[in-house]
């Protein structure tokens, strides 16, 4: 270990960052560990050393862990996080606890700007520097981490994205409602106009006015959480997180085979919390895909009950689709129709080489108003300025229409006459048949 607990202040605040990282550490391999476990622990650094590594373990384990069959998970992490390496290098493979594998110096030299002195001081002492991380190293620069794509993150990379998408802007502008209200309308407001004529004796000399309300245009917003879209699951979530922080009227809904309802779980200030109650209440996470249905759902079950017909509605997925092309097709035109502006948001797109040959794109392209990446910061910082520079016009394209059933081939008319068979015609004979009247 590096040094006990009553010299993190003295050693640059080291051990502070690198418990900082094992949080993160164990954020990523599932465990819910939240910043007030964290500062249990550093409080608990005071009357446990951290040189003495099984108390650390004991203690680390009663304030993090919360669930029982969390403990092996907890201790395989603790090993492999506060080890001491042999060499310069190392090989250990920790994908098997969600992380990435990483082939790097564990030994890095204290942050930049500090004392010189001790910076030396530091690098001739391998026992110390040997379990130190700097934090400042880890972290990518932000243009760097502007450009890099979401499905390549790591726990640290995740903690600065999510600052960087709460500094983001989002404004959809106002809708104009069917209400009046004083103004300067050309509406022409008879109470007020009988009101205020009253003291020149009943002469319409004053007309006043009424003109439409505008309020807050509303936000939609439908993910897809299926398997193929779990790289990017997360940090959609960060994102429709920071969008519900921002706005008022927004709707999330999550789907892979069926839709499910998660507004009310936006009202969490953590988003740790929101993602690990909303995991919960979506039975089909990281299932298969059938957009169609789920956006059939949302046009009979939630359209009119969100107020989405000057909505504008979200849609995030990557297009691989299990259902029928043709209801996709028949919901998205008629989501289209019912909202405002039908976004198609793809993290795939952002790729260089990406190609729109899955079934469920192809279906649902002739019916999208604007079809954008998602798949970093930078295409959410594009997405911001377009949804705050909405033109109110738009064209819609060609309603859907079912194609025409084949219509089945024309019966071959039979213009021979049959010949009846005098044997198979019938026994019984009227006494009249056959006499002249």
């Amino acid at each position: 270990m590096t040094s006990p607990a009553n010299g993190a202040h003295q050693d640059d605040g080291h051990i502070l960052h690198n418990l900082m990282m094992f949080g993160e550490t164990l954020r990523k391999i599932g465990l819910d560990v939240g910043s007030g476990n964290m500062l249990d622990l550093v409080r608990a650094l005071e009357y446990t050393p951290i040189s003495l590594k099984q108390e650390f373990q004991q203690a680390a384990r009663s304030i993090l862990v919360h669930r029982k069959q969390d403990i092996a998970l907890f201790d395989e992490a603790f090993q492999v996080f506060w080890r001491r390496p042999a060499s310069g290098q190392t090989t250990l493979d920790l994908r098997s606890m969600g992380e990435q594998r990483r082939y790097r110096n564990p030994q890095v030299a204290p942050p930049k700007g500090g004392d010189e002195g001790n910076s030396t001081a530091t690098e001739g002492d391998d026992d110390d520097a040997g379990d130190r991380v700097d934090l400042t190293r880890t972290y990518s620069a932000r243009e760097v981490l502007r450009q890099k794509d979401f499905s390549d993150f790591n726990g640290l990379e995740i903690s600065e994205a999510k600052r960087m998408m709460s500094d983001l802007s989002w404004d959809l502008g106002n809708r104009r409602t069917r209400r009046t209200a004083p103004g300067n309308g050309s509406w022409i407001d008879l109470r007020r106009t009988l009101r205020q004529n009253l003291k020149y004796g009943g002469e319409l000399l004053e007309l006043p006015r009424r003109e439409r309300k505008d309020k807050p245009r509303h936000l939609i917003l439908i993910c897809d959480v299926s398997g193929s879209m779990e790289r990017y699951t997360r940090m959609l979530l960060h994102f429709i997180h920071s969008v519900a922080k921002g706005q008022r009227q927004v709707e999330a809904f999550l789907f892979a085979t069926q839709l499910t309802r998660i507004t009310r779980y936006l009202n969490y200030r953590s988003i740790d919390q929101a993602v690990t109650e909303v995991s919960r209440a979506v039975p089909d996470w990281a299932g298969g895909t059938r957009i169609g249905q789920a956006l059939k759902t949302f046009n009979f079950q939630w359209l009119r009950r969100v107020r989405g017909s000057g909505a504008v509605v979200l849609v995030i997925s990557d297009g691989w689709d299990r259902g029928e092309p043709e209801l996709l097709s028949q919901e998205i035109s008629r989501l289209q129709r019912s909202c405002h502006r039908l976004i198609w948001l793809n993290p795939l797109l952002g790729s260089a080489d990406y190609q729109p040959l899955t079934r469920g794109i192809q279906a649902a392209r002739p019916y999208i108003d604007d079809f954008l990446p998602v798949n970093n910061l930078n295409s959410l910082d594009a997405l911001a300025q377009h949804l705050s520079n909405l033109n109110p016009q738009r064209s819609l394209g060609p309603r859907y229409r079912p194609p025409l059933p084949d219509e089945p081939a024309p019966e071959a008319s039979t213009t021979e006459r049959q010949e009846i068979n005098p044997a198979l015609g019938p026994t019984f004979r009227h006494p009249l048949w056959g006499r002249n009247p």
